[in-house]
């Protein structure tokens, strides 16, 4: 990982999000500092990371979700050219909170910062390969997401009207 890489990320993200980097240690803290309460989310899945000792609520149900104002979820990997992240949909809900709630938290290791969208697709390949041969499930889809959602289908461009009208990407240092 290269503070180029971070950098070129965080000029790409511009205005649409609110990059905040920390170190494992740091996490509880930093998404403590982010989220509005209340707050859902679902498993991180980095070593050291997780949304224990955080306002955080892990138990998703239909209501927590619809009360939350804070989303918090893994993002598989941002791209540095585009300031966007990629969302996995799986079983654990991890794309109705990241979709649902009027603030989106993505977390992820700053190993998980490619440089372009070939180099997404070379890794998104690979973890589509490695799925298939390991249990034979069809490959895990993914959400791009640049910021918050936004349309013009009417002319002037409005954000938030479908999907979170405020996101942060935390980007874990790895260690």
């Amino acid at each position: 990982m290269t503070t180029e890489r971070v950098d070129s990320f965080i000029s790409a993200v511009g205005a649409t999000a609110t990059v905040h980097t920390s170190t494992v240690e740091q996490f509880t803290e930093t998404v403590t500092d982010v989220v509005t309460e209340p707050a859902i989310g679902t498993a991180i899945g980095l070593e050291g990371v997780s949304l224990d000792n955080t306002p955080v609520e892990t138990d998703l149900t239909p209501v927590a979700l619809e009360q939350a104002q804070t989303g918090v979820t893994p993002a598989t990997y941002a791209i540095a050219d585009y300031g966007t992240i990629t969302v996995p949909t799986d079983d654990e809900g991890t794309e109705l909170v990241s979709l649902y709630t009027p603030q989106h938290v993505a977390v992820l290791a700053a190993s998980q910062l490619v440089p372009n969208m070939e180099a997404a697709y070379e890794r998104f390949g690979a973890g589509f390969a490695e799925n298939s041969e390991t249990d034979g499930a069809q490959p895990q889809t993914q959400v791009f997401a640049t910021g918050p959602s936004a349309t013009a289908d009417m002319g002037t461009l409005v954000q938030g009207v479908h999907g979170p009208h405020e996101v942060h990407i935390i980007l874990v240092e790895d260690r």
